[in-house]
């Protein structure tokens, strides 16, 4: 669930401009976590985000400058945690996540470098992944069961 909503965190201050812990809440919760300020302070910290100012003339949070290896890291700790099964058939990789994963697996999952991928479909606990070439779709196969 924690990296889930890391990954919601992050996907929500890359898209608003959020001030306050207590802005990014809410936000959450409205997105259906049930989540306390307290929290949203700890996952502030982990993530290490900071407060920059904005056009707007407001503080906003973002991903610290050098931290974006960091997060790419993070996002690839989601699929050693979520990932129940990985196989191709074909130039499709199939993916089966534990419930509620998929989204943030996929999300790692594009974040891999060289994987020549050319689109994914993520749904509650399946992806689908269409590879460009039979031997990318092996090799993307090999990467995935190596962080399993």
């Amino acid at each position: 669930m924690k990296s889930k909503r890391h990954t919601k965190i992050l996907e929500i201050i890359s898209s608003k401009e959020v001030e306050t812990q207590e802005e990014l809440a809410e936000e959450l919760k409205s997105q259906g976590f049930d989540i306390t300020q307290a929290t949203v302070s700890r996952d502030i910290k982990t993530l290490k985000l900071i407060k920059v100012q904005a056009q707007s003339g407001k503080s906003k949070y973002v991903v610290s400058s050098g931290e974006e290896r960091n997060i790419v890291d993070r996002l690839s700790n989601i699929l050693s945690n979520t990932v129940i099964s990985v196989e191709n058939i074909d130039k499709m990789v199939v993916i089966k996540t534990i419930s509620g994963s998929g989204s943030a697996a996929a999300e790692a999952i594009d974040n891999l470098e060289g994987s020549d991928i050319a689109g994914t479909v993520a749904g509650d606990n399946t992806i689908f992944i269409l590879v460009r070439s039979l031997e990318k779709a092996e090799e993307l196969v090999s990467k995935i069961r190596k962080r399993i």
